[in-house]
């Protein structure tokens, strides 16, 4: 049987790099997925240059993947960004900055869904998605958060299309990551590392194929809920 194949996008730090290197622990080929990839391909390891809120790029490199290795078995829609907002003040990134992040946040996941369920429809795999707690409450002058609304949502509606393919789909929801990115206002709070959620991930995608875990909630200890 041919060695299963593990995609994840915005794999140059943070959740996905941590989630990539125990995919390949795990035993997967992994294609590393990002904007600023050097393409490089080895035997189970590819760095692959990706923008998701290209649909166009998104497509191309689903359909290197499957080309040159044959399937793909896991996608993980990780790819984000962040930028602080506010919308009674000027505070924090301007209007014209806030584009960006919804495409990425929001469009990228759905792009890369869109692209990857014909492979992954063929292998009977499994679709993860990052989301985030921040995207399960209120969070005031917060646009981040409702990007991350929107995944849920997006993971729902996928989940509820894809239920007759055998294709499982699972949101991730982390609190706050140690990703090198995190507010001033909150360097002081618990944090979970990478690694802490590339576990969760790959909990998910090992169930046996008779379970699909929809959803994993996890904050660091000691976070509150409504951080």
């Amino acid at each position: 049987m041919m060695e299963q194949v593990f995609v994840v996008t915005g794999a140059s730090r943070g959740i996905g790099a941590a989630t990539a290197s125990l995919a390949l622990d795990a035993g997967y080929r992994v294609v590393r997925a990002s904007r600023s990839a050097e393409e490089s391909v080895g035997d189970r390891g590819w760095d692959a240059r990706c923008d998701v809120s290209s649909w166009d790029s998104v497509q191309d490199l689903m359909s290197r993947v499957e080309s040159r290795w044959g399937r793909i078995d896991v996608v993980f829609a990780n790819a984000g960004v962040s930028v602080d907002t506010s919308f009674t003040t000027t505070a924090g990134a301007g209007p014209s900055e806030w584009a960006d992040m919804v495409v990425t946040n929001v469009c990228g996941p759905a792009f890369t869904a869109r692209a990857a369920m014909p492979a992954l429809i063929r292998s009977g795999g499994h679709l993860v998605l990052t989301g985030s707690a921040a995207g399960r409450g209120v969070r005031p002058e917060n646009l981040y958060s409702a990007t991350k609304w929107a995944v849920t949502g997006l993971a729902q509606a996928i989940r509820a299309e894809a239920v007759e393919t055998g294709v499982r789909v699972t949101v991730v929801q982390p609190g706050l990551v140690d990703t090198g990115a995190i507010p001033a206002s909150r360097v002081d709070d618990p944090k979970l590392e990478p690694a802490d959620v590339g576990r969760a991930v790959l909990y998910a995608v090992s169930q046996p194929s008779s379970v699909d875990v929809n959803e994993i909630l996890l904050r660091p200890t000691g976070q509150a809920a409504h951080r």
